[in-house]
This record gives C-alpha cells, sequence and structure tokens, in this order.
C-alpha cells in the first residue's frame, strides 16, 4: 500500500540499472527537496538514531499525514524524500499500516545502506508512526 508519488519512484528506480545510479538518484531527490525553515530545527523534532542529524516536522491537515524534514547529510536527505514519498498525503489512519520495510525493500535500499544508515531510516518510519498515531 503506497502513495502514487512512491509507485513512480519505484518504477525509476526499476529503470536505474545499478546501485550508483539509485544512490546517486536518492541524493538528487534530496537536493530536491525544499530545505527545513531553521526555526524547526529544534530538539522536539530531531530524530534519535540517526548518525546524521535529521529533523522531521510532521504537518497534519484535513485528516491526512505530510511531512517536512531536513538533515546535514546528503544521502540522508535523499532518504526523507523517499519516505516523504512513501507516507505523504496518506490518511492519518493509514500511516501505521504502511509496510515500509517491504515498500523500501523494493528499491534495494536494505541491501546497500550502512547499519548507521539503516538504523537512522528506521528512526524516522518510528517517528512517523508515532507522530501519525498520536494524531
Amino acid at each position: 500500500m503506497a502513495t502514487a508519488a512512491f509507485e513512480d519512484l519505484a518504477e525509476t528506480f526499476e529503470f536505474l540499472d545499478d546501485w550508483e545510479d539509485r544512490y546517486r538518484h536518492v541524493i538528487e531527490l534530496g537536493k530536491a527537496m525544499p530545505p527545513l525553515d531553521e526555526t524547526f530545527k529544534v530538539p522536539a523534532l530531531k530524530v534519535q538514531g540517526c548518525a546524521s542529524q535529521v529533523w522531521l516536522r510532521p504537518v497534519i491537515a484535513d485528516g491526512r499525514f505530510d511531512f517536512q524534514g531536513d538533515s546535514d547529510a546528503m544521502i540522508v536527505r535523499g532518504l526523507i524524500a523517499v519516505l516523504h514519498a512513501l507516507y505523504a498525503g496518506l490518511p492519518v489512519a493509514e500511516v501505521a499500516k504502511v509496510d515500509a520495510t517491504a515498500e523500501l525493500g523494493r528499491l534495494g535500499l536494505n541491501e546497500h545502506l550502512s547499519s548507521q544508515r539503516s538504523n537512522g531510516l528506521r528512526a524516522m518510519v518510528e517517528r512517523i508512526r508515532e507522530t501519525a498515531s498520536r494524531a
């Protein structure tokens, strides 16, 4: 159960031949993402468990989940963009139903991220799920 934006991303990844191309694409996604305003880079929005600094700011309106995010590492900014494609626009109640591990596995991320990056990605997913469950 993925959003249309994530399905488009998964299709793009199918056409990229090797991990280096996919890695570059993730970085490009991060570069294209608008930066988070400095006023939101506060401890309450910082995600613990990431090797890099990561902030996720939830934006919930009309029962739909969205968020803004940022990181000091380009690859992590790209991973935030991937998560945005996966979750943005979903009804809040649907966020917890997303099997992030399986969906991200479709992109081949599981095999190619370092253990620190994988832990950080899991921490971001957990923050997203917790935030949606409290909304």
